[in-house]
């Protein structure tokens, strides 16, 4: 930075003050006048200054007012292309993804690879609030058994949070798991039978990889955009060609391209599933982190003939460590309190009185609101700087909600080799082998953007971009004769 001339470091810090959140889309920057009195420079410096970050497009000049912030952030890079349909498979990613995330988990890495929100963004000290009161004057029953399907204090409030995703259920119809990865293994499992064919998106959740693997699933990968989600022309063509028994899929904020399906083809999905029977496992994990309330709900709340086992839970919202998740079966209730009663009993019967109690006592509302807003600034802060430090030829998505970016490198750029050598420069990332049973996402990568903005923040990314440029320059495009 001490290289670069006055009015470069003057719109440097500017930027960054601008990814931090410091000042929002929409808000008016410093006058020249106020700048300039500030920093002890003149109005020509910080004209040269504001002038530069126009052509970044983070700032615009309104006549007779000032320079704003951009409404919407200046991101020229493209989304990432939409992938192709491969033939069906049987997994053969675990041991790769093992890999990745035991190396994910070492001690003193920056966490930009598992999804996790930083502690900054649970409600912590009310969670400890209540699990004093619980285990002060409910001991008898939060230290003692819980059985499917869960505490109905709990069950109830879970019913009322469906009414904000446009379901209406009774707290009968709602079962208590341990997290949503569970949800989705007893669907799985009730649902399909070794060697059945289950649908996935493309790119998808490697969790559900590694499911399918162990309960013997053969698994075909539906291209999915990153705007409008799963493609359902792929769907239907690979349903026209496969006897496709269950369709896994995120409709709201899908993992990891963050794309969500509008109503309109919500409404399609469905009568495509009824056209070739197919049951459906409704991922909404990400749901209550939409940007935008309202406009789009969850896949189950246009389901009329109960095609749609819904399945999600508190870990991006509330806490990670509480293992708090439900199920909505519908028909299929009866088979899954079956299976968690003789596996599981139910989840933990101390965190299950815990949330239900923050729950009854309010402010989960104010808090989704808070972390909504945290999250919209810290993805923004996140894509600007990909922008800047990544190389040519990068492209990342544009999610309305949650907190993971998907980034797609120049295509000879392994991110494999990415993810070993931001390890050992203390960076922990998501490749995007994991996310795939096929060899397309190899040079893609998630980004954890749940965590806070700041100068080690931006350090982590711009480390990431040299490494990147590292090995474009190292694996050269091929030669054409």
């Amino acid at each position: 930075m001490t290289n670069l001339l006055l009015y470069q470091r003057i719109a440097q810090q500017l930027a960054e003050d601008i990814r931090r959140g410091v000042y929002q889309p929409g808000e008016r920057v410093p006058s020249v006048r106020k700048m300039s009195t500030q920093l002890s420079v003149s109005h020509a410096t910080v004209l040269q200054a504001y002038a530069n970050l126009e052509d970044q497009g983070l700032i615009r000049a309104r006549p007779q007012s000032g320079y704003y912030v951009h409404q919407t952030p200046a991101l020229t890079a493209p989304t990432p292309d939409v992938a192709k349909v491969e033939r069906p498979s049987l997994v053969t990613r675990s041991s790769i993804i093992n890999q990745v995330l035991d190396e994910s988990r070492r001690e003193g890495v920056f966490p930009l690879g598992a999804a996790v929100p930083h502690i900054d963004y649970l409600p912590a000290r009310a969670l400890h609030q209540q699990l004093a009161k619980v285990t002060r004057f409910q001991s008898a029953r939060a230290f003692n058994y819980m059985f499917s399907p869960g505490y109905e204090p709990l069950r109830r409030q879970v019913a009322i949070r469906m009414r904000d995703a446009g379901v209406v259920v009774d707290p009968s119809e709602v079962v208590i798991t341990h997290g949503c990865v569970d949800a989705l293994q007893m669907s799985l499992r009730v649902l399909t039978k070794p060697g059945d064919l289950i649908a996935a998106e493309s790119p998808t959740y490697y969790g559900l990889l590694q499911l399918a693997d162990l309960l013997g699933l053969k698994v075909i990968e539906i291209p999915s955009d990153p705007t409008t989600g799963m493609s359902l022309e792929a769907l239907q063509l690979a349903a026209s060609q496969w006897p496709i028994k269950a369709l896994v899929l995120t409709p709201r904020l899908s993992n990891p391209l963050g794309g969500t399906i509008p109503e309109d083809r919500q409404k399609q999905l469905l009568r495509l599933a009824e056209n070739f029977d197919i049951q459906i496992i409704e991922d909404d994990i990400y749901g209550e982190l939409m940007f935008e309330q309202g406009p789009t709900k969850a896949l189950k709340s246009n389901d009329r003939e109960g095609r749609v086992v819904y399945c999600s839970s508190f870990s991006k919202t509330l806490s990670p460590g509480v293992r708090i998740g439900w199920i909505i079966a519908g028909k299929y209730q009866d088979e899954i309190q079956r299976l968690q009663t003789f596996s599981t009993h139910s989840a933990c019967s101390v965190t299950q009185m815990t949330v239900a109690a923050y729950l009854e006592n309010g402010g989960y509302d104010r808090h989704l609101r808070y972390i909504r807003q945290e999250y919209r600034k810290n993805l923004s802060a996140f894509q600007l700087a990909v922008q800047q430090y990544f190389p040519e030829g990068t492209q990342m998505t544009r999610p309305k909600g949650g907190f993971i970016l998907w980034v797609s490198l120049p295509a000879r750029v392994n991110t494999k080799d990415l993810h070993t050598r931001a390890l050992q420069q203390g960076i922990s990332i998501a490749p995007g082998l994991i996310f795939s049973n096929t060899e397309q996402f190899n040079h893609c990568v998630r980004i954890n953007c749940g965590v806070p903005w700041n100068r080690e923040a931006e350090r982590a990314v711009m480390t990431l971009g040299m490494l990147a440029t590292q090995l474009c320059q190292e694996v050269q495009p091929a030669q054409i004769n």
